[in-house]
C-alpha cells in the first residue's frame, strides 16, 4: 500500500503540481493557489464596497446590495457556478475560459461573505469612532478611509485568512466545468491508473489538508497576536497601586 503511494507521487508529482504545463494549460496545485489568491484579491475590494453600500442611508443603494448578498449566501456554490457557466457566455457572446468563469463565481460568492465580515467589523467599532473622525474634520469618506476601515480591516485579518482557506476548498467544485485545478489533475491521474482511486484521492485529501491546516494555524496565531495587542501590556492593564499614606497617629 505504501509503495503504491510512493509510486504515484514519483510518477505524477509534476502533473499534480502544474498540470500539463508547458505542453498544455497550467493546472494542478499551482492553478488552485493562483485561482484562490486572485479570487480573494478581487473579492476584497468588492466586499468593502458591498459593506459600505449595506451601511448606507440611501435605500436605493442599500436594498439591492442587501438582496444580492442574501441571494448569493443562500444559494449553493455549485448552483452559482452553473449559472455563471451558462449566463456569462450568453451575455458576452464569446467563448469564456472555464478558469475565468470560476474566478468570477468565486469573486461574487466570497465577496458576499466577506462583505458581512467587513460590515460586522465596522459596526463593532461603534458610532464614537465616526463622531471622533468628523470632529477632526473628516467627511464620511475620509473617516472611512483613514479611521474606520484601517481598524476594522486589522481586526478582520484572521477572518480573511479563514475565508482564503474556504476558497481553496471551494475551487474543487471547478471540476464540474473542467477547470484544470488540483482535483482535475488528480482525476486525470486516476483515469490513467484506473485501479488505484483510493490512493490517488487520499493523496489529494492529504495535500488539501496540509494547505488548509497551515493557513488555519496562521489565522489562529494572528488572532492571538491581535488579541494580545488589544489587551496591551500587563502592567498597563494592572498598574501597581501606590502605597497608602500614613495617618498622623501612625507617623507618631
Amino acid at each position: 500500500m505504501i509503495q503504491d503511494f510512493i509510486s504515484i507521487i514519483q510518477d505524477y508529482w509534476l502533473l499534480l503540481l502544474i498540470g500539463q504545463y508547458p505542453n498544455g494549460p497550467l493546472g494542478g496545485l499551482a492553478n488552485t493557489l493562483i485561482l484562490s489568491a486572485l479570487a480573494i484579491a478581487l473579492a476584497f475590494p468588492v466586499s468593502i464596497m458591498m459593506a459600505l453600500a449595506r451601511l448606507s442611508k440611501w435605500r436605493l443603494l442599500r436594498w439591492p446590495v442587501t438582496g444580492v448578498v442574501y441571494v448569493t449566501r443562500g444559494v449553493p456554490l455549485l448552483m452559482l457556478i452553473l449559472w455563471c457557466y451558462f449566463v456569462i457566455p450568453l451575455w458576452t457572446g464569446a467563448d469564456v475560459p472555464s478558469f475565468l468563469i470560476m474566478l468570477v463565481t468565486l469573486v461574487i460568492y466570497q465577496g458576499a461573505f466577506l462583505s458581512e465580515v467587513v460590515r460586522a467589523g465596522i459596526v463593532s467599532l461603534g458610532p464614537g469612532q465616526m463622531e471622533a473622525a468628523k470632529a477632526l474634520g473628516h467627511g464620511y469618506l475620509g473617516a472611512m478611509r483613514f479611521v474606520i476601515l484601517p481598524q476594522a480591516l486589522y481586526n478582520m485579518i484572521p477572518s480573511m485568512i479563514s475565508t482564503f482557506v474556504s476558497t481553496i476548498k471551494d475551487t474543487t467544485l471547478g471540476y464540474v466545468i473542467n477547470v484544470p485545478d488540483l482535483t482535475f489533475a488528480a482525476s486525470q491521474v486516476n483515469n490513467q491508473l484506473l485501479t488505484q482511486p483510493f490512493q490517488v484521492f487520499l493523496i489529494l485529501a492529504v495535500v488539501y489538508y496540509v494547505i488548509c491546516w497551515s493557513l488555519t494555524f496562521a489565522a489562529n496565531s494572528l488572532e492571538r497576536r491581535i488579541a494580545r495587542r488589544r489587551a496591551g501590556p500587563r502592567n498597563a492593564r494592572f498598574p501597581v497601586e501606590a502605597a497608602p499614606l500614613k495617618t498622623t497617629t501612625e507617623q507618631l
